[in-house]
């Protein structure tokens, strides 16, 4: 075998074998990995890949004696026939004739692409004629783009001047049909990402601002122009020179990543997953320390994005004057001396306004919060903008007539509707803001995040916005009801766009975004109080969240610790609206009714305590008082006594009467009173719970339980969120867990019975705890979460409080709870929440006897929880 790379002219045709081929084929790879490794030319590789296999499939069709036949061509399509090939890019081919083929020619044909696979070559192939060429590409509009870049590689050139004679004609998809078409498929593409390009696992390709993007505006300026490169776009006067430059830039680097990316995968793939970002920054050279490569390579990546899709939006517009002259019918009314609206896109009345006057840039703004039909920008004057951007010397922030604007917006009532998310995606607030600008691509190396930084703040201020929408009144009520009455809604709006602004600065980017929040608010002449509580917003803007989902809100020292915090309803108020629009705009699949549930249900604990005065805390007697008064009261209507009431609960604790409500307290009662079986009692709630579905178990105690309990419900695919543990005076389980399926919803009432039967079988069995075992998510497989268990210091010193970070595989739960049942923990009380990968969890545990556990007890407990998940971390 030769293991020398030859020009595939060169083949000899006993060389043309599976295995040779195979050879020359890996040589060819291995050369062009080198090249690239070296800081070769990625764009000089793309075209050498396209020109190798021109040359390898002309050799072959040669070696087949296709060049025999008079009216059969070779021709390259789609991304090969614009000479773009990347290691694992498909080579799309059509074998075109004039009319039908005979059998012999039908089989080789079939010899020739089954050697082709045969290679592991991403082979997509079409045999036609040229009239079922035609008549398939008028109605497939996929068909019909990839035929416009049809390219001839060897065969008759008569047959395939026929079909770009065709192809090219007024009657094959003419051009307002083809434009309309790309658009709209751009659209549907677009929305399939969100319509943002700050996902945090891009498609190089096919995310908005991706390869795909610039493709689409190749293939309308091909279709209407005949241009059939972006330098010749720029000879038709669409594209400048500089712009030119810029998007020949951004697919350069596109082309890099997208290159590194497929020397890592095995299979054609363009997605910049967790897994293959350290790999493909390694490759293109990106250093740093922990993430830090990562991070300066998608820095790079997203604002390539951002730059592509912002010429994209301007091109197509300005295709669109050129191709369907319908902005010019269009009603111009005049705004002010500076701005004028066309349709619904407004436009500078001066040809450098921007330039002579940066401030007249918030101007602008201004005028798009004003008017709620303006939904973009018109492309001359986003040219102009694109310009005077580049051309700043200094941040608008330093320029005191656009500072004035700036207030004037954040204050107008209709910012958030169109102004703000225009001037992010326009580079506005990077140019006013010099924090935005450090943001901007900054990445979140987590599953629980779904967007960059600064994508992450604009969908924030998007959902503040959304409370001022009657349709949202349903998913958030309270914070519909709390933002109308707000008195300064732009201190809000000032705090959600500082409330992440100092990550990836290092340290706790709470405290760098209070500091700089309180400075912004001061430069910007807002009042001390003021800047103090948008400091106070941003410094604390986590506080609501981890406070609903980590603590036990049903204890009155939680509530009373957490208002302590607050201080007063002012900031409760404050701090609801921005904590939901935080969480809503982390992830879309986040926001569930359990969120919805703990935050509304710490809400009102805390007004109620801020009304009542911190000074004068609940009368825990009289709340236990108050609930066995109405639980009684239901329990007589189904026909129990008094008496039967008072000895069944005189075997409960008060800490039971405290933490439940009524309504629990009577459905225990009930089912425990007609309950006389030895076997465990399991209830599942038919009705959702605090947006979840409850789980009551009563059976005799023993330490394994809990682990018992949470191994069944895992094998069902269900998670649980929160799970308070108590035990009778006479050593009965009164657990309640609170469960959601996989989708973070209550479970179907068809369920309920298999589940019921499945903990009461789980319950009834001795011996070791079988751990469920699963495939971890692929994601999953990219993050490596260090196990930490942390003991924490309690008022009154009678338990002990555990927190648990891990990665949250699957059986995790059911781990943790077979060591507490090994180390002899007694579970009290339990909260669990899954961020991404990290699962952090809450136990309050105590030993045997039910006291704190001393420093021996939680020293053994700490080692046993590393040991059974040292396979997890």
């Amino acid at each position: 075998m030769n293991d020398v790379l030859c020009e595939p002219s060169d083949l000899t045709a006993e060389q043309l074998n599976l295995a040779e081929l195979k050879n020359q084929l890996v040589l060819f790879g291995e050369d062009q990995k080198n090249t690239f490794l070296n800081r070769g030319s990625v764009n000089d590789l793309v075209y050498q890949r396209s020109d190798y296999f021109d040359a390898l499939l002309s050799r072959l069709w040669q070696h087949y004696n296709f060049d025999h036949h008079p009216n059969l061509s070779l021709i390259a399509v789609g991304g090969y026939g614009r000479r773009e090939l990347h290691p694992l890019s498909d080579i799309d081919l059509l074998v075109l004739s004039e009319g039908g083929l005979d059998k012999d020619y039908q089989g080789r044909i079939s010899e020739f692409i089954t050697l082709l696979w045969d290679l592991k070559l991403e082979v997509g192939h079409a045999v036609r004629t040229l009239k079922e060429c035609i008549d398939v590409g008028l109605d497939d509009l996929t068909v019909a783009t990839n035929l416009q870049e049809a390219r001839l590689l060897c065969g008759s050139e008569r047959i395939y001047h026929e079909l770009k004679t065709q192809i090219h004609s007024e009657h094959f998809w003419p051009s307002a049909k083809f434009f309309n078409a790309k658009v709209m498929e751009q659209k549907q593409r677009h929305a399939r990402y969100h319509d943002t390009a700050y996902n945090l696992e891009p498609d190089i390709k096919s995310s908005p601002g991706g390869l795909r993007d610039i493709h689409t505006l190749s293939w309308i300026a091909r279709r209407h122009f005949g241009a059939t490169s972006l330098r010749e776009m720029s000879k038709y006067g669409f594209l400048t020179d500089a712009e030119f430059r810029e998007l020949d830039e951004c697919q350069t680097m596109l082309w890099r990543i997208r290159f590194a990316l497929h020397l890592e995968l095995r299979r054609y793939d363009n997605r910049l997953t967790f897994s293959h970002q350290p790999s493909v920054a390694e490759t293109l050279g990106y250093q740093g320390d922990g993430n830090r490569g990562i991070e300066l390579m998608m820095k790079d990546f997203y604002r390539t994005l951002g730059r592509v899709s912002e010429l994209n939006k301007m091109l197509i517009r300005l295709f669109e004057i050129a191709i369907e002259d319908e902005p010019n019918s269009k009603k111009i009314e005049i705004l002010s001396d500076d701005f004028q609206r066309r349709g619904r896109q407004i436009e500078a009345r001066k040809p450098a306004l921007f330039q002579a006057r940066p401030e007249s840039i918030m101007d602008m703004f201004l005028h798009i919060a004003n008017d709620k039909s303006i939904e973009s920008i018109s492309a001359p004057t986003l040219r102009q903008l694109r310009t005077a951007r580049r051309r700043l010397n200094r941040f608008l922030c330093d320029i005191p007539e656009a500072k004035e604007k700036f207030i004037e917006l954040t204050r107008h009532t209709n910012a958030l509707h169109k102004a703000f998310p225009l001037m992010h995606k326009h580079g506005v607030l990077s140019a006013y803001l010099p924090q935005w600008s450090q943001i901007v691509g900054q990445m979140q190396f987590d599953l629980f995040h779904a967007y960059t930084v600064d994508e992450h703040t604009v969908r924030l201020l998007k959902h503040i916005n959304g409370y001022s929408q009657d349709e949202n009144r349903d998913k958030h009520p309270i914070c519909c009801d709390v933002y109308n009455r707000l008195a300064k809604p732009e201190l809000l709006l000032l705090a959600a766009i500082f409330h992440d602004i100092g990550k990836g600065r290092g340290g706790d980017h709470s405290v760098i975004g209070a500091e700089e929040a309180y400075g912004f608010c001061i430069e910007h002449g807002f009042s001390r109080p003021e800047a103090n509580l948008v400091s106070w917003l941003v410094g604390n803007h986590l506080l609501m969240s981890v406070t609903a989902q980590r603590r036990d809100i049903y204890d009155p020292e939680v509530i009373t610790e957490f208002a302590q915090k607050v201080r007063d309803e002012e900031r409760l108020d404050y701090l609801i609206c921005l904590t939901v629009a935080d969480i809503n705009a982390t992830n879309p699949e986040l926001w569930n009714s359990w969120k919805r549930t703990l935050l509304a249900e710490l809400y009102y604990s805390t007004q109620k305590a801020l009304r009542r005065g911190l000074e004068n805390p609940p009368d825990v007697r009289e709340r236990i008082r108050h609930n066995q008064h109405l639980a009684s009261a239901l329990l007589r209507k189904h026909g129990h006594t008094p008496r039967e009431i008072e000895l069944l609960w005189q075997r409960f604790k008060a800490d039971y009467f405290l933490r439940h409500t009524h309504k629990q307290i009577a459905w225990h009662s009930e089912h425990i009173l007609h309950h006389h079986s030895n076997e465990p009692l399991v209830l599942v709630s038919k009705n959702a719970t605090r947006g979840g579905t409850e789980i009551f178990v009563y059976s005799e105690d023993r330490p394994s339980l809990f682990a018992r309990v949470v191994a069944s419900l895992d094998k069902k695919n269900l998670s649980v969120h929160d799970a308070q543990i108590m035990t009778s005076k006479d050593g009965f389980a009164l657990d309640t867990f609170m469960v959601l399926d996989a989708n973070n919803d209550a479970i179907s009432a068809d369920r309920h019975e298999k589940i019921r039967e499945g903990v009461t079988l789980a319950l009834m069995q001795d011996g070791a705890i079988t751990i469920p075992v699963r495939r971890a998510p692929r994601k999953l497989m990219a993050f490596n979460v260090k196990t930490q268990v942390t003991f924490l210091p309690t008022r009154t010193g009678r338990r002990t409080l555990l927190e648990l970070v891990a990665l949250d595989m699957p059986g995790l739960l059911a781990r943790v709870g077979a060591v507490f049942a090994r180390q002899k923990v007694s579970l009290q009380a339990a909260k669990i929440t899954t961020i991404g990968e990290r699962a952090e969890d809450f136990f309050i545990v105590t030993d045997g006897e039910r006291q704190a556990l001393t420093e021996e007890t939680q020293q053994a407990l700490r080692e046993a929880l590393f040991d059974a998940l040292s396979d997890v971390s």
